[in-house]
Order: structure tokens, then sequence, then C-alpha cells
């Protein structure tokens, strides 16, 4: 069993805020919007304000802006 499995491993609702996010619903961890990996709400550092969703990484983060927002690809 891992830490996101078991009585107290619920997913938590979140509200994405500019640099913080405020716990609407508790649990242990959020859904990576692409990978659908779990991420430990301790370990949460990438998400998007604009479209409410949290990313496993930094890369993951970009690849999504990057689909997004194509005319940044020609930058």
């Amino acid at each position: 069993m891992n830490r996101f499995e078991g009585p107290g491993a619920r997913e938590a609702r979140i509200r994405y805020l500019d640099g913080d996010y405020q716990v609407l619903s508790p649990g242990a961890f959020v859904r990576c919007a692409v990978t659908g990996e779990p991420i430990a709400l301790d370990e949460l550092k990438y998400w998007s304000v604009e479209r409410q969703e949290a990313y496993r990484d930094a890369a993951v983060s970009h690849q999504r802006e990057l689909d997004a927002h194509p005319e940044w690809r020609k930058r």
C-alpha cells in the first residue's frame, strides 16, 4: 500500500491562487491534470490559476502552457 491508498487518503479539492492555494475539501493529494498522477499536497509546487489545475513538475507545467498557447512556440 502506498501513501495515496487507505482510509485517510482522499483526493483534496483545491482552489489555486497566485503563489498559494486554498483547500476546499481536505485530502492527502491532488491529481496532475496532464498525467493523472497523484501529487501529495506537501509536494505541490506547480499549478495554473487560469485553468485551476495542478501539475507534477515544471516540465509538465511548461508543456501544458505551450499546448494552451501554441502561438508561444514561435517566440
